[in-house]
């Protein structure tokens, strides 16, 4: 195993503390226990928290800041977050509006952070993250797992927050952004947790899995590799088959690395991706290419679709600020 690390115990917090070096201004990390927050809390506004295993960066720290979340709880890689990191994340960054939960359906996330809810004395709601479709049942989740989606979700209630909606509006926003958006992955090899030092599944060099999750949890099927037009058909067929968009509707389309892949071979997924979309009637309003929700260094690929409407393309476009996503006046 070559990573560059010093200590798998050091590791984390080496990171996160060169995440906070590299954007002064914008964030702050603490460490007893563990958080990464915006350098400057916001009085007046909802209050966004989310979090999960680290090994998926940019998200969930990438995130923090404004028109996204106010803090995010990284765990150790590919290790949920403990309740005591969303406690005192939500106490350090309460804007007096309550707080907002984003957690992607995994039974440890939802666990802690269900337990971090009922310790905070604050006003507080849950948003429960599922977008993933290639499997409705795992040894990680209960029901379908939170992936890429959790950006998107992300994204519009920060936004939403940014503007002064209410708790409840956040909650409902998240909600109906969530019901809106389905994801599938497909991965080439294993990615390598470091404290493990080893491939987390063995895969041949002609096997592909479809439908992986992003802790390397299987797929729909290990089947052998093929052109990327057929990958991307087994990718979207499951996704237009639970999103049943009417033709004409608007559509974001997000095409997300797992680590691995070049932004080159993601164009051309994307690309494939929305010849796809367009044959069925449906028009790209909104899209975002690159590594958001990453497996370490895992090859491979996920394809994201979220129906749109005016008030989400609104908050989509809204302004953002943050250490991987940066738009807007």
């Amino acid at each position: 195993m070559k990573k560059f690390f010093n200590h798998t115990d050091s590791l984390l917090r080496e990171a996160l503390t060169g995440l906070v070096q590299a954007h002064d201004g914008l964030l702050r990390a603490e460490f007893e226990p563990t958080f990464v927050a915006r350098k400057q809390t916001r009085p007046g506004k909802v209050a966004l928290i989310s979090g999960g295993g680290s090994g998926h960066e940019p998200l969930h720290a990438g995130f923090v800041g404004e028109g996204m979340l106010d803090a995010a709880c990284p765990g150790q890689v590919f290790t949920s977050p403990t309740p005591d990191q969303m406690l005192a994340a939500a106490q350090a960054v309460d804007g007096g509006r309550g707080v907002l939960f984003i957690v992607k359906n995994y039974s440890g996330d939802r666990m802690n952070f269900e337990l971090a809810a009922e310790m905070l004395e604050l006003e507080s709601d849950t948003v429960l993250v599922n977008d993933d479709v290639a499997v409705e049942n795992s040894t990680y989740t209960t029901g379908r797992r939170g992936v890429a989606g959790t950006l998107i979700v992300e994204k519009a209630v920060g936004a939403a927050a940014e503007q002064g909606a209410t708790l409840a509006q956040c909650k409902a926003l998240g909600d109906r952004v969530n019901q809106n958006t389905a994801s599938m992955g497909v991965a080439f090899t294993s990615c390598t947790v470091p404290a493990a030092g080893r491939p987390t599944f063995d895969i041949g060099p002609d096997d592909i899995e479809m439908g992986v999750g992003i802790h390397g949890e299987p797929g729909r099927r290990r089947e052998k590799f093929k052109p990327a037009d057929a990958i991307v058909k087994d990718l979207m067929d499951p996704i237009l088959a639970d999103l049943k968009p009417e033709r004409g509707r608007q559509v974001l389309l997000h095409v997300n690395g797992f680590g691995g892949t070049p932004l080159m071979e993601l164009y051309l997924l994307y690309q494939r991706a929305a010849e796809r979309l367009q044959t069925d009637g449906l028009t790209i309003a909104r899209s975002l290419v690159g590594n958001y929700t990453t497996s370490l260094e895992m090859a491979g690929a996920s394809l994201t679709v979220t129906l749109l409407d005016d008030e989400l393309k609104s908050l989509w476009d809204a302004r953002v600020h943050t250490p991987a996503l940066r738009w807007g006046a």
